[in-house]
């Protein structure tokens, strides 16, 4: 289903109800986001922890931020300190998948219980405002001349940023094994880079980066979606002539050790909240694209990713 249709139908939805979603509300829910302040997850987080509040499902929301390779640490402070908890969801997504493949932690995200998928957001690549870089083209060129002296800015090693710039440099006929890619471990740090121009070309959901892009201090070069994001006057890389389009997808897990009664409530709890006007406000507000699935079909979506993922790393050169 298209974006504008899907928040259309469910605004629609949404003013015929009237009454919260949920007569029983949870005491209280522990979100943990295993990212730094600032970023995509802690963005995902908060709008979803607000909107199960605004729809009755839960009476609070406690978040904790953990950040640090690529959501591995919060993964494994989720795993051991919240086993069993009924009342705990960790947010998660792509960048997760890729930094298990790449940093190979003793932590396995199949240890937590797959709840839903949420969002879909693509990428957006850009340049400080000073930079003598115009375009993408310029920076291929570079990239052509001398891959290290490109230095990619984004988010942790194997996000969906770090993945499109290897992307882009074997599409240019370069070794991506050679490519300059400095992570950081949020998405505030990121934007302080570019902002700084300590980075040449900075990556990541264009909802980070969108307030910069519209004063000025960024400038938007390229997007990863196979079409333009709406009302974004940014071009697609496929436009430029790289064949290269990849989404970053973001999710929310429970702990282990909890019943599938249990699971079956997280999961309808979560899903109702497509229906609350505060997460549909979130995803127009921050360019999301809903992208709900649940149950098994989400579980093995996250296997297929997996897989097509290392799939990619490994052709790439980043494992």
């Amino acid at each position: 289903m298209r974006r504008d249709t899907f928040l259309k139908s469910m605004a629609a939805l949404v003013a015929s109800a009237g009454l919260p979603l949920s007569a029983q509300a949870a005491a209280n829910l522990k979100m943990m986001i295993p990212a730094n302040p600032g970023g995509g997850w802690d963005s995902t987080g908060r709008a979803l922890g607000k909107a199960l509040q605004d729809a009755g499902q839960v009476s609070s929301v406690q978040f904790e931020n953990k950040g640090g390779a690529a959501g591995a640490l919060g993964l494994a402070q989720f795993v051991n300190a919240s086993k069993g908890d009924p009342n705990a969801l960790m947010v998660m997504g792509a960048v997760m998948l890729g930094g298990i493949i790449t940093g190979k932690p003793p932590v396995s995200l199949s240890q937590a219980t797959p709840i839903a998928r949420l969002t879909t957001e693509y990428n957006v690549f850009v340049l400080p405002a000073n930079s003598p870089l115009k375009d993408m083209k310029d920076v291929v060129e570079q990239l052509k001349k001398d891959p290290g002296s490109v230095k990619w800015g984004g988010g942790s090693r194997g996000s969906t940023e770090h993945v499109a710039a290897a992307m882009i440099a074997r599409n240019a006929g370069v070794d991506a094994a050679k490519i300059n890619y400095v992570p950081f471990r949020g998405g505030g740090e990121a934007t302080a880079a570019i902002l700084g121009g300590n980075v040449t070309v900075g990556g990541s959901g264009y909802s980070e980066f969108a307030q910069y892009i519209a004063s000025g201090k960024m400038r938007a070069i390229a997007v990863t979606s196979d079409q333009r994001l709406p009302g974004v006057k940014v071009p697609t890389l496929r436009e430029l002539g790289i064949d290269v389009v990849i989404g970053n997808w973001r999710g929310v897990y429970a702990p282990p050790g909890i019943t599938p009664e249990q699971q079956k409530v997280l999961t309808d709890m979560v899903t109702a909240v497509f229906r609350n006007k505060a997460w549909i406000a979130a995803l127009e507000s921050n360019n999301w694209t809903p992208a709900l699935l649940t149950g098994k079909a989400f579980a093995d979506f996250v296997d297929q990713e997996f897989a097509m993922l290392r799939a990619i790393m490994v052709k790439s050169g980043m494992v």
